[in-house]
């Protein structure tokens, strides 16, 4: 009686590990997790408008989508990741938006040994490299990167001071840290240093502060409707000279809150903003472009952002990841998204809508200088002004 036990347990358990290991190897799960409500929405919307672009097979495997709002903020994002791993069993996470809820997640996909492509900005999510970064890449490009063109063009054009207001939060920090750097070496002295929340609703201290030191120009290091705000009291308090904001605000849904007070606004941008303007001689002017048409063939004329050429960088990345990955172990295994975070590191020259990727076990962004120029709201459009 008890042979017969064994034997049936032991046909159980090999039938169950047969039907388990034929479920793990029929799709791959991607876990998603954007801000399409709250301060963040309007980078979330153009992030999700994306996704909902990204082909459902890749390398001969169905791809599963699970999709999730944190509601910009950085307790649900957790929360989220949390259920993405242990409920949905993803194999990978894409996202989050915001650079708070990117570091609020950072400890839970490394404990779960689950790859994430964070579609957030600030260098901090991925440096200083350790383990539990070890996890993170980024799409979008590091803070160095933009205030390297973004000083660069103050001083060509003569900018001497400049006052500086941003998030109250690891954005505007990070920020805060390289722009203050690279001013230092251009020798553009900061004549102010404010910050506010992105849920504020009113600046007009911080402005008055600033406007009292007379800068040449102003930099708002804000993202998406929010960083409209101090833009705007600076308009309304009289400001007439240049004014810069980051690469957050390229959204349709600055624009049109922005309105006539934004016009003029310089910024750097990923090429995928300006896509069809860029330098023929460009080294992304054909793959950035030909997102630009996928994009807006859906969406209209003129609403592709930065956030929505990140999110299909991140696509471009899992595909050419999860190939390499497939060749060691197969989805919905501990050893398929070691895999996969392994294929990821090693990304070389891969040419996506915001750059050239070339990553390593150090660099898990992997773009350089060819990632970034300088834009301009013009006609209530975003335009090329400078660089590449």
């Amino acid at each position: 009686m008890s042979l017969i036990f064994s034997y049936s347990l032991r046909s159980a358990v090999v039938a169950a590990l047969s039907l388990g290991s034929l479920m793990a190897q029929a799709q791959i799960r991607v876990g998603i997790n954007l801000s399409t409500t709250g301060p963040a929405a309007a980078i979330g919307a153009s992030s999700k408008n994306a996704v909902m672009l990204w082909p459902k097979e890749i390398a001969g495997k169905k791809i599963e989508y699970i999709l999730l709002d944190d509601a910009s903020d950085p307790g649900n994002a957790v929360k989220n990741t949390r259920k993405l791993i242990t409920e949905e069993k993803v194999d990978v996470i894409v996202g989050p938006n915001t650079t708070p809820s990117a570091l609020a997640m950072l400890e839970t996909v490394a404990e779960n040994e689950t790859p994430m492509i964070i579609l957030a900005a600030s260098a901090s999510i991925v440096e200083p490299m350790d383990a539990k970064r070890a996890w993170a890449f980024k799409m979008p490009q590091n803070d160095t990167h933009m205030t390297t063109i973004l000083t660069q063009h103050m001083a060509d054009h003569g900018v001497k001071t400049v006052a500086f207001i941003g998030f109250a939060d690891a954005y505007g920090e990070g920020w805060w840290r390289e722009f203050s750097k690279l001013a230092e070496l251009r020798h553009i002295r900061i004549v102010a240093n404010e910050r506010f929340a992105r849920t504020d609703t009113s600046v007009t201290g911080q402005v008055l502060k600033m406007m009292s030191a007379k800068p040449d120009a102003v930099l708002i290091a804000g993202s998406g409707t929010p960083a409209v705000l101090p833009q705007k009291t600076l308009i309304e308090r009289g400001y007439k000279s240049q004014i810069y904001q980051t690469h957050g605000i390229a959204s349709l849904e600055f624009l049109k809150l922005g309105g006539k007070d934004v016009e003029g606004t310089l910024f750097p941008t990923g090429p995928a903003v300006v896509a069809l303007q860029l330098p023929e001689k460009h080294a992304v002017k054909k793959v950035s472009a030909d997102f630009v048409r996928l994009y807006e063939s859906t969406y209209g004329a003129g609403s592709a952002t930065q956030f929505a050429g990140d999110a299909w960088g991140a696509y471009m990345l899992l595909a050419n990841a999860i190939p390499v990955a497939l060749k060691t172990a197969q989805p919905g295994s501990k050893a398929f998204r070691a895999a996969l975070r392994t294929a990821l590191e090693n990304t070389r020259d891969l040419v996506v809508p915001q750059g050239v990727i070339n990553m390593s076990a150090t660099d898990h962004v992997g773009l350089d200088q060819r990632s970034r120029v300088m834009g301009k709201i013009q006609g209530g459009k975003f335009v090329y002004a400078y660089g590449g």
